[in-house]
């Protein structure tokens, strides 16, 4: 009877909501109607006075050379309609910036790692020619601009500009054995760690990774696309427990042409970041750590190879990997961000062996930035609140331990300098707000020039019935607060009795709550609100934005406090007079999946509905970097791992239950599914399942994202 209900409500609002459109499943997902216009291409140039801005015709590429103090086009750096620079991506200057190297026809292989084809264009004689024939990897130009180093086939090669030839400097890489240059999987995915070598600042060295696979496990997937029978994909992928690949670094010197292997005093498990300091006396900085990741060694090495280390960090948790790591020669010292007291701060940390504390407060800094030639600083925190994020400035010599406002303090600002920090580009938005991006001079803050105000954008949105997001907090039962948000039907009436359907993320340090532009996701919530129902989204214990003991609390326990406070934040909407509290569902991805499972499961008496994508259902199925982070092994703490896995716990649930994951997902694999259906079926229990052939963790491509969230609503309409 609800249902009908519900039906004959959204046939009415269709009709006679003010006159104002609704939206769209069609809207979003096959049409993508609600795609804010940005700034193309932005990307500052070495005088730190001029950026560079792209625009792709459907006939002609063009390369706008900028003003920072006015705004305005000064040069038309490239003009092209050379038909292999059509599908032109990511592109880079070398520092005479006379050359621009681009990449074309770009083909993603992992989250991160792509391939391709890449061409040198010459500003000054507009002649295109090819760095290689074939797809390579992570292409970068020497600091000089004399070289171009490349990764093909798991090596590093070198091309000399001025002499158009390419020398190979390592010989031994091999798919699934050695990779010279670029990461395996589980680097890439969990350190972010994607070109894995880096030029020193004189040009002469680079430093690189090789990465020795072969006692890594590989894990197999069946592709079905075309063909009489499947192909499958191999690759090595370390899950908890098992073994890494054998990480070791080196230094290949361009003028012996000889390559030294780097030594240390410990056997370390991982380096997830080197980087190179001091241009005139290059030295590299590399991170060195345990398989706990709960002890970082920041060590310095030279080109001869002689290392030490220059201050330790251990935390009783884990250690979060960053690349706030900056080197300041007239100080002698480095910038560092730590969460050692409590909150991520930045410290100095002196060649000496002292540190001085720079940032204090109960609030995280959660980017940085740089340093001008007069010593201010520039990073962003939440020290506004949990889910704002503003820039600040600062002096190093003030010691008062917090800066000064650049940026709107609430809602969210993405900062990008100018080289030597004389001016930035901010896109600002809020949670009803898309962004805003502004040209800004960073010694008064004033807006120089408004780059795209998406006034067309806003415009389009004032045709459609929206809601809006309503922030506020949760106090669980233990006394924890939690950031939360709720959308209403716009023409909400408290004496009226709503489902509740719950969106949620959940893990370790992310944010899901945050005062920011919502992207797609966002439309598909107004489309529920149009069918009557509320959404609300929470942030459980150990998400980020609170500091490191709310963040860290669920170690060794994935699954266990997170699955408590949404079950409790379920009770408490469903004590709300507006709220039927026998129609509450939830909805993940990822993690998220993960965290509905569990709670339709533990939370089987309180939801009534849920939706997993791409779940992990045992933390064992996952790669090791990330669970070992957080859980350490299963040898170290198998309860940990069987206590809060959804499959244990199948014999409790009642509700309905949709699972849905893509059969070629490299990251979450399938076979958390599969081994979840297994449960599910020994334990007599029924379920829905939908398998997307062929589509990996984000479940997109042609018609595939429209038909996973028409399932989805379609799901909740007949089962909330």
């Amino acid at each position: 009877m609800k249902k009908t209900f519900i039906l004959f409500i959204c046939i009415c609002i269709s009709v006679t909501s003010f006159g104002q459109k609704q939206v769209s499943l069609e809207e979003i997902w096959l049409n993508y109607e609600f795609y804010p216009s940005g700034v193309s291409g932005f990307k500052s140039m070495y005088d730190g006075e001029h950026y560079t801005t792209t625009e792709k015709g459907d006939d002609v590429i063009k390369i706008y050379k900028n003003s920072f103090e006015t705004g305005e086009v000064v040069e038309i750096i490239m003009d092209s309609e050379d038909e292999r620079l059509k599908r032109m991506g990511k592109y880079t200057f070398n520092k005479s910036e006379d050359k621009i190297l681009i990449a074309t026809n770009t083909e993603s292989i992992y989250r991160y790692s792509t391939k391709s084809v890449y061409y040198i264009y010459n500003t000054k004689t507009k002649r295109i020619s090819n760095l290689s024939e074939n797809k390579v990897m992570y292409a970068t130009f020497s600091p000089n601009g004399k070289n171009i180093a490349y990764v093909f086939e798991n090596n590093i090669y070198i091309y000399n500009i001025l002499l158009g030839n390419t020398k190979q400097i390592t010989f031994d890489g091999e798919k699934n054995k050695v990779i010279n240059g670029a990461s395996d999987w589980v680097y890439e995915e969990e350190f972010a760690l994607v070109r894995s070598f880096e030029w020193s600042g004189d040009s002469e060295t680079i430093a690189y990774f090789r990465f020795d696979e072969s006692d890594v496990k590989e894990f197999s997937m069946d592709l079905f696309k075309g063909g009489l029978y499947p192909t499958q994909e191999v690759f090595k992928y370390p899950k908890t427990g098992e073994d890494n690949s054998k990480v070791t670094l080196h230094l290949y010197d361009l003028q012996t042409k000889r390559t030294t292997d780097l030594k240390f005093e410990k056997d370390y498990e991982y380096f997830p970041r080197i980087k190179w300091f001091n241009e005139e006396n290059p030295q590299l900085v590399i991170y060195g750590m345990n398989r706990h990741q709960n002890e970082l060694d920041f060590i310095i090495s030279d080109i001869k190879g002689s290392s030490y280390v220059l201050f330790t960090e251990t935390d009783q948790y884990y250690i979060d990997v960053h690349d706030n790591l900056r080197y300041l020669t007239k100080q002698e010292s480095f910038i560092w961000t730590s969460e050692k007291n409590g909150f991520n701060h930045i410290y100095l940390k002196y060649l000496n062996g002292n540190e001085k504390q720079i940032t204090n407060g109960n609030w995280e800094v959660t980017n940085f930035y740089g340093i001008d030639d007069k010593d201010y600083m520039y990073y962003s925190s939440n020290e506004s609140g949990s889910i704002h994020s503003t820039m600040y400035k600062m002096s190093l010599t003030s010691n008062l331990g917090k800066g000064s406002p650049m940026t709107k303090i609430t809602g969210t600002n993405n900062v990008t300098f100018s080289k030597g920090m004389k001016y930035f580009m901010n896109s600002y938005s809020n949670h009803n707000t898309a962004p805003v991006y502004t040209l800004n001079r960073t010694s008064d803050r004033e807006i120089i020039e408004v780059l795209e105000d998406n006034s067309a954008f806003n415009k389009t949105l004032s045709e459609y019935d929206l809601s809006e997001k309503e922030f506020f907090t949760i106090e669980t039962e233990v006394g924890v607060e939690l950031n939360a948000w709720m959308m209403k039907p716009t023409d909400f009436d408290s004496k009226k009795e709503y489902p509740l359907y719950m969106f949620l993320y959940g893990g370790p340090g992310s944010q899901q709550v945050t005062d920011s532009w919502g992207w797609f996701n966002y439309f598909w919530y107004q489309h529920l609100n149009q069918l009557g129902y509320i959404v609300v989204c929470v942030d459980n214990r150990g998400t980020g934005g609170k500091g490191a003991e709310f963040k860290k609390m669920t170690y060794q326990e994935l699954g266990k406090y997170e699955t408590i406070d949404q079950i409790n934040a379920a009770k408490y909407f469903g004590s709300l007079d507006y709220i039927d509290s026998e129609r509450i569902g939830i909805q993940g991805w990822s993690y998220g999946g993960y965290m509905s499972s569990l709670a339709i499961t533990k939370g089987a008496d309180v939801f009534k509905m849920a939706i997993a994508v791409a779940p992990v259902t045992n933390w064992r199925y996952y790669d090791n970097i990330y669970t070992e982070r957080y859980m350490r092994t299963p040898q170290e703490n198998a309860s940990g791992y069987d206590n809060n896995s959804p499959i244990n716990h199948v014999d409790k649930l009642k509700g309905s239950y949709l699972l849905v994951h893509g059969s070629a997902d490299d990251n979450v694999h399938v076979q958390n599914t599969m081994e979840m259906i297994s449960a599910l079926v020994r334990a007599n229990k029924q379920f829905d399942l939908f398998i997307y052939p062929d589509k990996n963790h984000g479940i997109y491509g042609g018609n595939t994202r429209y038909h996973l969230y028409k399932k989805m609503t379609d799901f909740i309409l007949e089962n909330l």
